[in-house]
């Protein structure tokens, strides 16, 4: 682990949007890899490891990471939460960068990077928006496939909508497995 600076966010969910309240910036540990992000506002005993996956990385993933990481903090779900491709891009996509600095998030991965073996075996849920699973590797959690959300350089309102539409169905559901567990 490494000390590094983290955005802590007071947030409200108003009329289908996300809506920054607060910010402060701490200094914390975290994972080594800085896609992760852990969000333990709950006494819950495990976190839940979702992965977020799409072809390059750099669109689709990326946003659901950042709306997902907000919201599941927000509803007080301990999770940790990754992003990763199957044939990453050099960078995160401009668009998305500029989509979401616009709405007051934080870019959630530095670099797109390709999902591992290890990346599956880890998470509890994986998410696909687009792509397959590699050949090679199976998920050791629940799989959920978002096929339905268009691809952002062409219609990125369109998959905006969608990925914020999936997300808050997983939040609730995962709050009411914790709540059902309790």
């Amino acid at each position: 682990m490494r000390a590094e600076s983290a955005r802590k966010e007071a947030v409200r969910y108003v009329a289908g949007t996300f809506v920054v309240v607060a910010a402060v910036v701490v200094v914390g540990l975290t994972a080594p890899h800085s896609a992760l992000a852990q969000a333990s506002a709950s006494p819950q005993a495990d976190p839940t490891r979702l992965l977020f996956m799409c072809p390059h990385g750099a669109a689709k993933s990326v946003l659901a990471s950042a709306y997902f990481q907000r919201l599941a903090k927000e509803r007080g779900l301990n999770v940790i939460v990754d992003s990763a491709g199957t044939e990453p891009d050099p960078a995160v996509a401009p668009k998305v960068v500029a989509h979401l600095a616009r709405q007051g998030y934080v870019v959630p991965v530095e670099k797109p990077r390709r999902v591992t073996a290890d990346d599956l075996a880890k998470a509890d849920v994986v998410i696909t928006l687009g792509c397959d699973l590699p050949r090679s590797a199976a998920p050791a959690g629940r799989l959920l496939k978002w096929d339905d959300v268009p691809g952002p350089s062409e219609k990125l309102a369109g998959a905006d909508e969608a990925i914020r539409r999936h997300v808050v169905e997983l939040v609730d559901e995962l709050v009411r497995e914790v709540n059902t567990r309790k």
